[in-house]
């Protein structure tokens, strides 16, 4: 592939992150107003990852390695599981553009996740981490978060998971191209499906259009694409680039937010995010090519 059709596709790909994305936690908001979060979780992206599987098969990929399989099911449990997962199950409670505010701490994540493969952390890294912090405690003090630990620490928890999984990633086997993005959804809506089955959740007696909307946008866009998308990145770019996306997502969750479902954002959360943002920027803007 010539570097300027590379080019092309890298900048597509952080167009579907940045924006797409920063779409799904108002979708997972929608969903779940009427399927239990697990379930609405395991569904996506056991779905996603067959339509995905079959796909790729379809074109001629091969069928993944038992060494490929465990490195797809890896970064599944770590991603789409316990990251996506825990987002949907605190969304019960918070509002779609706190959590993408919280989820906007993971390139701080990576950060320090790399220096476990050798990465230095710098010291614009070091500052860039501190006011990340700073921002995800102001993000407690007087925003939605103040007094619900329990959901600040889901979110944090979400975040880890979520960037260690995309650095481990790049030093496991995986399948090859989309294929492992499709292993990586499938075995990480089966884990979801078993975490719905384990904790009781049941099929709803009613869905809403919405709610019905919702899924169908999470499988195609959200996961179809978009994952895909940043698993291509990760393969491209270095994870804190692959995580730019950042920058983005809360903006277009706030936006939607407010203009679809009418959630309210404090000046204490309006704060936060300018700060949070800014420790973002410094670690994104390291130059540092190991990370």
């Amino acid at each position: 592939m010539s570097s300027k059709n590379q080019t092309l596709l890298i900048v597509a790909a952080l167009f579907c992150t940045y924006f797409i994305w920063g779409s799904t936690y108002l979708a997972i908001r929608f969903g779940i107003e009427s399927f239990p979060p697990f379930l609405m979780g395991g569904i996506r992206f056991t779905l996603a990852g067959i339509i995905m599987y079959i796909v790729m098969r379809c074109l001629g990929s091969p069928n993944p390695t038992r060494q490929e399989w465990l490195g797809a099911t890896i970064v599944g449990i770590l991603l789409p599981a316990l990251g996506n997962g825990t987002v949907c199950y605190v969304q019960q409670t918070v509002s779609s553009s706190v959590a993408a505010l919280a989820i906007a701490t993971a390139p701080i994540w990576m950060a320090i996740f790399s220096s476990f493969w050798g990465h230095k952390i710098t010291g614009r890294e070091w500052l860039g981490i501190a006011i990340g912090v700073l921002g995800i405690v102001l993000l407690n003090i007087g925003g939605s978060l103040h007094g619900d630990i329990t959901s600040a620490l889901l979110l944090i928890f979400a975040a880890a998971t979520w960037s260690f999984g995309s650095v481990w990633g790049k030093h496991l086997a995986m399948p090859k191209g989309l294929m492992g993005a499709g292993c990586q959804m499938l075995a990480g809506g089966v884990a979801l499906m078993l975490a719905s089955t384990y904790t009781g959740e049941t099929w709803p007696q009613t869905i809403s259009v919405k709610s019905w909307g919702a899924i169908l946008f999470l499988i195609v866009l959200g996961s179809l694409v978009a994952y895909s998308a940043y698993q291509y990145l990760l393969k491209n770019v270095r994870p804190l680039v692959a995580s730019s996306n950042t920058f983005v997502n809360p903006v277009v969750a706030f936006a939607l937010g407010i203009w679809l479902a009418d959630e309210q954002v404090t000046h204490n959360e309006y704060v936060a995010l300018a700060v949070i943002l800014v420790g973002v920027f410094l670690v994104l803007t390291t130059e540092n090519k190991e990370v």
